[in-house]
């Protein structure tokens, strides 16, 4: 497969994934009750910033996949993409925050086991997943008080 297809595969995948699992879990009136922190941002915010996320983790997973597809951080982009995606039904259909916790904070470890295998092989694929740990660190933040303030 030429290295554009592959490019483009990945982006679909993160991007069309993305969309796709933001519409079919688009907070409800269930969300909008909650009790939030001050810090929680605007709902606006999200659709941008996941854009963004997604294009660098869709980077990141192609270069890796280009370098070697049954790669150790191979493996471990497919587990937090898998993670990743998971967790919208989890906290917003399910309405299950201590179990999205979970899997956030799964995320979270599985993000920075990535970026430690990768750090020294391809600088780039690290570097594009620190906004991503530092989103979803925030994230974790934010799941962790919303299950606590209900």
């Amino acid at each position: 497969m030429s290295s554009w297809l592959i490019r483009v595969a990945f982006l679909t995948l993160m991007l069309g994934g993305g969309i796709l699992i933001g519409t079919l879990t688009a907070p409800g009136d269930w969300y909008a009750q909650l009790s939030k922190p001050a810090f929680n941002p605007p709902n606006w915010i999200f659709g941008p910033v996941w854009t963004v996320l997604y294009v660098l983790i869709a980077m990141a997973g192609w270069r890796q996949f280009e370098t070697d597809r049954s790669s150790t951080p191979m493996k471990l982009w497919w587990v937090q993409m898998s993670l990743n995606f998971l967790w919208p039904p989890t906290f917003f259909v399910l309405q299950l925050p201590w179990i999205a916790f979970v899997v956030i904070v799964a995320l979270l470890i599985v993000i920075v086991m990535f970026i430690a295998r990768v750090r020294s092989s391809d600088q780039v694929s690290a570097l594009a997943f620190l906004p991503y740990f530092a989103w979803v660190a925030f994230a974790t933040a934010l799941n962790l008080t919303i299950a606590i303030l209900n």
